[in-house]
């Protein structure tokens, strides 16, 4: 069984404002006061800019994305995280952004590396959004980013046909 997540995380109020009046952006509530923006294939579409260059060590983040994060990051962390896995093989990657600036990352880690001493790159990233991970195996857990197994599970698509 595989999983895969591309997507944004914080507070509520700064993923709404993110997302702006963008149709294919859907904020999804995760707990501990913070939410997912999924980076859908259409989202990708509607925020890329073309005349921009790509963040090297995201595949999915959209062009000039970047720049829209740090902004956004002026009220508060936002953290764009990525992670896919099939069959126990995959690799993950974080940044996070806070006060306009990047504060951690680019992470990444492939799964024949071993997990740094401050852990995974995205509970390294969750964890300065506040994330505890009280009784859980680690902040991804804590925040319930396996409760969907691809980023598109995180909205409800509209029938296609």
């Amino acid at each position: 069984m595989g999983y895969t997540l591309q997507a944004v995380v914080a507070a509520h109020p700064l993923l709404s404002e993110l997302a702006g009046k963008t149709d294919a952006a859907h904020v999804v509530p995760l707990g501990q006061q913070l939410s997912l923006l999924p980076m859908t294939d259409e989202l990708f579409d509607a925020v890329t800019d073309t005349d921009a260059p790509r963040l090297g060590d995201f595949w999915k983040m959209p062009a000039g994305f970047d720049r829209r994060l740090a902004d956004c990051s002026a009220s508060g962390p936002v953290a764009y995280l990525e992670a896919e896995y099939f069959g126990g093989v995959g690799a993950q990657s974080a940044q996070v952004w806070d006060k306009g600036r990047v504060v951690l990352g680019p992470l990444h880690l492939e799964e024949n590396q071993p997990t740094p001493p401050g852990g995974s790159p995205i509970s390294q990233a969750l964890r300065l959004l506040g994330v505890g991970k009280g009784d859980h195996h680690d902040e991804f857990e804590a925040i319930g980013l396996g409760r969907h197994r691809d980023t598109d599970g995180w909205i409800d698509l509209p029938a296609k046909g």
